[in-house]
């Protein structure tokens, strides 16, 4: 687990949760940025995706796992005595909106960019069917998720080179077990009362943004924000339109912020 805090007057801690198969090191962009506008940010890699994982050649790490790690990064937050929103990628997303539906912990706001709520690509459809029939859960697959598919812009590629080896392995469990996860966020009743910005790119080879979409249409909160970038790809804090997209989110964790009495 990591802290940046900011030079600032600190007005709100951000805490950031990557997605599946990448790590702290590919948002130093948005660190940078969230610090320069007054935030304190928290982030630290998921269970099995540390610089000590490069050894581990798939991904079989429990959903409460996870669950447990985003915990401490909360309570990490909660110990500015400021107002903490979360920022949500991909699968980060997904966790996030889980963490908040199982917990009491104090949340100003949830920002997710292009949660896993329905994926676009499968390993393959053996895998699917190996995952539906609780069949050799220990079978090694892979996703298949190059990096091309979540940036066009070669600079926001380059940020994700680093010297923690890339892969999407996975088994067949930790894949069912996502699947679950995502079907039980679309199906059960348990909604989110926060404020909510989604941020969905429309080309988006990963997740689906529709599904997304009514997701949020289905949750209580009185407060919320959607916003369909046309052109972006998945990981859209490191495609071109990043700077634009930066400042829609600033915009609304600033009004979140005006709401509850903060002068901003």
């Amino acid at each position: 687990m990591w802290k940046w805090e900011t030079k600032e007057q600190p007005k709100a801690v951000i805490v950031i949760i990557h997605s599946a198969f990448e790590n702290h090191r590919w948002y130093a962009w948005l660190i940078e940025k969230l610090m320069t506008e007054g935030y304190h940010v928290v982030m630290g890699d998921l269970p099995g995706h540390e610089e000590g994982s490069k050894f581990t050649r798939v991904h079989d790490e429990l959903i409460d796992e996870y669950l447990l790690f985003i915990k401490q990064l909360m309570k990490s937050a909660l110990q500015y005595h400021l107002p903490v929103f979360i920022i949500g990628h991909g699968l980060g997303g997904t966790l996030a909106i889980q963490f908040l539906r199982s917990t009491k912990m104090e949340c100003a706001g949830l920002v997710l960019t292009a949660p896993w709520l329905q994926l676009h690509k499968h390993s393959n459809l053996l895998t699917s069917a190996l995952a539906s029939m609780n069949i050799a859960p220990s079978k090694k697959v892979s996703m298949e998720f190059d990096r091309r598919l979540f940036t066009r812009n070669s600079d926001g590629f380059l940020e994700m080179e680093d010297d923690v080896p890339y892969h999407s392995n996975v088994t067949v469990r930790w894949y069912r077990d996502i699947q679950q996860l995502m079907k039980n966020l679309m199906t059960q009743d348990k909604t989110l009362s926060l404020p909510i910005l989604l941020i969905t790119p429309n080309q988006d080879k990963v997740a689906d943004s529709e599904t997304a979409r009514k997701w949020l249409l289905l949750q209580k909160t009185s407060e919320f924000q959607y916003k369909d970038w046309p052109h972006s790809y998945h990981n859209i804090f490191h495609d071109y339109e990043r700077e634009e997209v930066f400042l829609y989110m600033r915009d609304f964790m600033n009004n979140v912020l005006r709401s509850i009495g903060y002068i901003v």
